[in-house]
Parts: C-alpha cells; sequence; structure tokens
C-alpha cells in the first residue's frame, strides 16, 4: 500500500486528489505544513508527496514553487481537480441559523459572491476546509457552517444548505506528485524548469524562442524573486513537447543563455485538463 503525503486531514482537497490519482489503495499521512510533504518525502518516510501549485482563480501557490526549487524531490506527474465549494451544517440545521461560517481563506475568497447576499455570517478562517467541517461535527455547533467539499460532509456527517457556492465554476486546482527519485519513462512529455538569467536585454526572449524554434509548447510561466538579491528573479516554467529529442535540444541551447537551469521534474501532464 503507497503512503502519500497531503496537506490537510481527511476529506481535504489533497486527499480527493490522491485518491484520484493513485486509487483507493493507499494511506495517505496528513500533514499541517507543505514543507512537511518535502521532508517527508525526501526522508523517504513516504512513497509520494502531492503539493497544490496553482488555482484558476487564486493563481500560483508561489511558497510551493520555492519548496520546489529548494528541495531534492521531483515532480513525477499532476493532476487538476474540480472544486466545488458547499456550505454545510449540522442535520436540520437551516440558513437562517447560521451565524459563523469556517474554512480555508482560499475557500472563503472563492465564495465570496454567495457571502455578499449573507452579510451577518462572520467568516473565519481555518487551517483548511476538511477540518473545519470536522470542527463543526465534533463540537456540534448548532449555529455555524463549514466551506468543504461534498467528501467531508459525507464523512463527517453534515449536511449541505447550500451546494456549489463558489463564483467561478470553472475553479480547478492543480496538484504536482513528488517523489525522492527522478524515472524516466517513455510517456513523459512535459517538464517543469527553473533558471536564472543575466541583466541583458532580451534574454528571457531568447529562451523563450529556443522553446518556439523546437517546438516546445510553453503552458507555465513564472517569476519569483531571489531572496537576498534586490531586483533579481528566478523563473519557473512548465513545456509540454511531443518529440523528446527536441526537448533535450532544447535545454542543451538554453543552458548558454540561463544560469542555475534545474530540471524539477518529467512526467505526463494530465489529460483530463483542457489547459485552453
Amino acid at each position: 500500500m503507497k503512503k502519500i503525503a497531503i496537506q490537510g486531514i481527511k476529506g481535504a482537497f489533497h486527499e480527493i486528489a490522491a485518491l484520484k490519482y493513485f486509487g483507493s489503495d493507499i494511506e495517505t499521512v496528513n500533514c499541517v505544513q507543505f514543507k512537511t510533504i518535502f521532508e517527508l518525502v525526501q526522508q523517504g518516510r513516504v512513497d509520494y508527496g502531492i503539493v497544490a501549485v496553482e488555482n484558476t482563480i487564486a493563481g500560483s501557490i508561489l511558497s510551493n514553487y520555492l519548496l520546489l526549487k529548494n528541495s531534492k524531490v521531483k515532480i513525477s506527474g499532476e493532476i487538476s481537480l474540480h472544486i466545488t465549494q458547499n456550505l454545510m451544517a449540522l442535520p436540520g440545521v437551516g440558513l437562517h441559523q447560521i451565524k459563523e461560517v469556517y474554512s480555508h481563506p482560499i475557500a472563503i475568497q472563492q465564495s465570496s459572491e454567495f457571502f455578499n447576499d449573507y452579510p451577518q455570517f462572520k467568516l473565519i478562517e481555518w487551517s483548511d476546509t476538511a477540518s473545519s467541517a470536522q470542527k463543526i461535527a465534533e463540537e456540534k455547533l448548532m449555529n455555524a457552517a463549514a466551506i468543504a467539499s461534498e467528501y467531508a460532509a459525507e464523512l463527517y456527517g453534515l449536511e449541505i444548505i447550500a451546494p456549489h457556492i463558489e463564483t467561478n465554476k470553472r475553479n480547478y486546482t492543480r496538484f504536482v506528485i513528488i517523489e525522492r527519485c527522478a524515472h524516466d519513462v517513455p510517456e513523459n512529455n512535459t517538464a517543469s524548469l527553473c533558471f536564472e538569467l543575466t541583466h541583458q536585454p532580451g534574454s528571457l526572449v531568447d529562451v523563450l524562442s529556443v522553446f518556439k524554434q523546437e517546438g516546445l509548447n510553453l503552458t507555465k510561466i513564472q517569476s519569483l524573486p531571489i531572496l537576498g538579491r534586490p531586483y533579481e528573479y528566478s523563473f519557473y516554467v512548465d513545456v509540454e513537447w511531443t518529440d523528446h529529442k527536441k526537448y533535450d535540444k532544447a535545454l542543451n541551447t538554453i543552458l548558454k543563455i540561463v544560469s542555475n537551469l534545474s530540471v524539477l521534474g518529467e512526467y505526463k501532464h494530465d489529460e483530463n485538463f483542457n489547459r485552453e
């Protein structure tokens, strides 16, 4: 049975993503912080970790990109999960009884339009969506509700009193799978790279031109400041290829342009998610 480190507790979106990717025959190890996931994977105490890196509404989770860069783990897969937020309470409790709503701050943000109609609700940020549902259930809070998944409602015996309250219905979170060692799998067609550039005019354009010339599809680009080096940045990019030889050629070419190039992982992209 595979051991998978996740952020949050049972019923969290990270567990749902792990079950979708690996199947039901897994043991999840619950972590409060993302940093702990990386440590457990690096130490070999779990087989894999699963980490959210971006959301179609909230954007990139920048701290996790830094962890990917600074750790020795490798990305070996990805999965995108359609996120639906639901307001839930103890059985028999109605909307008119609610005074407080608990959830992760991103879940609250993603449901902001719904709460515009309920200014009387006190919105309370919590560690994650599933633990907010657990709190309502265990403490039997009659005047409180949680925002969480349908799975969490089922696990903790709550009733959904307002389904699908997320503002944007095309709400997806992308997760990456991490493990200790890289594996060269023939089906791999995506790479996550990190590099730095000197302050030379057109240096980023030169890199992107190499990708274009070799027929690589750039699916993400993200910059982050380099700590301790004002106004200098690391660039994180995801590229897809149909010809591995052209990908290898592109890497060799950009090595002459960039510095500190790191291959964060090579893997097969999630075919069930349309990036367009």
